[in-house]
Order: C-alpha cells, then structure tokens, then sequence
C-alpha cells in the first residue's frame, strides 16, 4: 500500500513523545509517495508542539501547504512530499501510545 498519495497521522502526535513524533515524521518519508500529501492533525495545548511538528516536516523533504489559523486549538496542516519516497522497513515500530499500558487486558 506505500507508497500512498495521502497519509493521514490523525490523532496520533498529541498521544506519543516527541521521539515517537519525530519518528513517525520520518516514517512518512516511507510511507509517503513522491508528491503525495500527509495530513495531520495536533491540539496547540501546552506544551506547544506545532512548530517543531512543521519543522521536522520540512527538514525531511515535506513543503507546508495549509495549516490552520493559528488562534483556533485544533491544529490541521497538510504537508507535500517533496522528496523520494524510501523503503519501508518491515517490522519497525514507529510509536507507541501514551497510556498504552493501561488498554491492555492483565495478562
């Protein structure tokens, strides 16, 4: 299925760390095709992560198309993939969700 023309981290970068985030930025290098488009989602509670969210994007080959206005707390912006879309590599795991500990059953 990758590459993909649109890649959706929906909900996802306000429930993992920042490496987790990082990494899966990077993981859209792979999972993005060459032109395609990732769109993303992030609330601008504190602390603040948007900035550097488009930052990583942008230094991985990603142009910002369109974000949200600043003052609304939801935060949605669409990036391009300006770069060559890399392999995948099978069985890495990107993230893990904050909390995750606690939805699974006892074992």
């Amino acid at each position: 299925m990758a590459p993909a023309d649109i890649v959706l981290p929906c909900a996802v970068f306000g429930n993992i760390t920042d490496p987790d985030i990082e990494r899966t930025v990077d993981a859209c290098t792979r999972l993005c095709a060459t032109a395609g488009r990732v769109i993303r989602t992030r609330s601008r509670k504190a602390p603040g992560r948007v900035p550097l969210i488009r930052g990583w994007f942008g230094e991985r080959g990603f142009e910002g198309e369109w974000i949200t206005e600043e003052e609304l707390f939801r935060s949605v912006g669409v990036h391009r993939f300006r770069g060559r879309s890399r392999p995948l590599r099978p069985g890495e795991r990107v993230l893990t969700f904050l909390g995750y500990d606690r939805l699974r059953p006892p074992t």
